[in-house]
């Protein structure tokens, strides 16, 4: 999966009158790279991928209820013969179509056929350094070929973007990673938090812990304002914040000037390349399936499922540890539901969160995550962690947590519909 995340820029409708403004839609499931932090586990194609009639038909439904923007995502898009023909479908029915890719054997013939094609925006993953970057990506000089394909893409006219993933090895290469975006003119910089997802739940050392956050953070803020002076949107994932001093500046170019909340179901739409309805892409199949595009319509599955409608109608009910009674806790509800549910089978608490990592340390105490259950090895899968509050001084543990999933949120993958 190149990773990407539903955070975009919103306006007072997305949030007042949901539907799905942006739809991130996994096309294939086949790739050419071998990333050990990849939440799909992306490498061959679904045996049951849609086909090109279906495709389109899904590409009429996302026009008839009012989508705004389309990224294709994979796997790798362009594996799919027909990915230029999507492009073109999503062009001309109104929509914005997108790429997020690795870029790894995106050749200039490829980019010149998705430019013809109607394709103006484009992302590439760069996850580091090129020795850090290679590494994770399990490929020698993918992050050359990332490079390139950014400088290819500039040169059809295509609004450049990156999306970097922070992992427990990149904090000192962005810097340096900053200074190569800036000479080649990217408009778009997306951050976010490696997630306890598919691979990267079996590589659990890549995940920062959230104490960390608190020397990740203004670093962040420093590169935010060197890309600002450059002409360069640093944008925060959904998983990135919450209500510490750097917030005005990471969503305050919107109309919103802090983190609303998770926006699955709300604006954002994920569809798998089986035809599986999610409320955000990034979410587990299951529990947050809300049907398959070959059983229902896709207006029916956005208008009553109620795996796709979980935060229009959720409360702070479900919150519990140090989330239950925060301060924001009507507005933020724990923040981003991919981080929370893969780490503990549940939403509703969570441990990375600007302001409470900073409420904690002036505790003395931070919190840390454990792996305790492995990951059983399919796509959009996760395992178990526990939550350690220990002191900081020393070291010792105060109190371990073991969140155990919610029957509401234990369900199967296909079809979750209202009668």
């Amino acid at each position: 999966m190149a990773s990407i995340d539903s955070g975009r820029r919103l306006t007072e409708d997305d949030w007042t009158s949901p539907f799905p403004a942006h739809a991130v839609w996994e096309i294939t499931l086949a790739c050419d790279l071998e990333c050990n932090h990849c939440g799909s586990r992306a490498k061959r194609r679904r045996p049951d991928e849609l086909s090109t009639e279906e495709c389109l038909d899904v590409v009429a439904q996302l026009a008839a209820l009012g989508c705004r923007e389309v990224t294709l995502i994979g796997g790798e898009a362009y594996l799919r013969k027909d990915w230029t023909t999507l492009i073109r479908a999503v062009a001309d029915a109104g929509m914005i179509p997108g790429v997020q890719t690795g870029a790894r054997n995106l050749t200039e013939a490829r980019v010149r056929e998705a430019a013809e094609a109607g394709l103006r925006v484009i992302g590439v993953s760069i996850d580091g350094l090129a020795e850090t970057h290679d590494a994770i990506r399990g490929v020698e000089g993918s992050f050359d070929k990332a490079i390139e394909a950014l400088e290819t893409c500039k040169r059809y006219g295509m609004e450049l973007s990156v999306n970097t993933q922070i992992h427990s090895g990149i904090l000192e290469e962005l810097p340096a990673l900053l200074d190569r975006f800036i000479e080649i003119g990217i408009a778009t910089w997306q951050i976010q938090l490696t997630v306890a997802m598919g691979r990267a739940a079996d590589n659990d050392a890549l995940l920062v812990q959230p104490y960390e956050l608190l020397e990740i953070y203004p670093v962040l803020f420093a590169l935010w304002e060197k890309a600002k002076v450059h002409g360069i949107d640093l944008i925060p994932g959904n998983n990135i914040g919450y209500f510490g001093p750097y917030e005005h500046a990471w969503r305050g170019q919107s109309e919103y000037s802090h983190f609303k909340g998770c926006n699955a179901g709300l604006n954002t739409l994920g569809i798998e390349a089986d035809g599986t309805i999610k409320g955000c892409p990034s979410l587990p199949t299951a529990p947050y399936a809300g049907g398959n595009i070959r059983d229902l319509s896709l207006e029916r599955i956005w208008n009553e499922s109620d795996a796709l409608a979980f935060n229009r109608t959720r409360t702070t009910a479900d919150l519990w540890g140090r989330c239950e009674g925060c301060y924001y806790a009507d507005v933020c509800r724990a923040g981003c539901s991919w981080t929370t549910h893969t780490l503990f089978g549940r939403t509703g608490n969570n441990p990375y969160c600007h302001y409470r990592a900073m409420k904690l340390a002036e505790e003395g105490l931070r919190e840390r995550v454990v792996k305790v259950k492995s990951a059983p090895g399919v796509p959009f899968d996760f395992g178990g962690f526990e939550l350690i509050e220990e002191r900081i001084a020393d070291g010792a543990e105060v109190k371990r947590i073991a969140a155990t999933p919610t029957p509401a949120t234990v369900g199967h993958p296909r079809l979750v519909m209202l009668a």
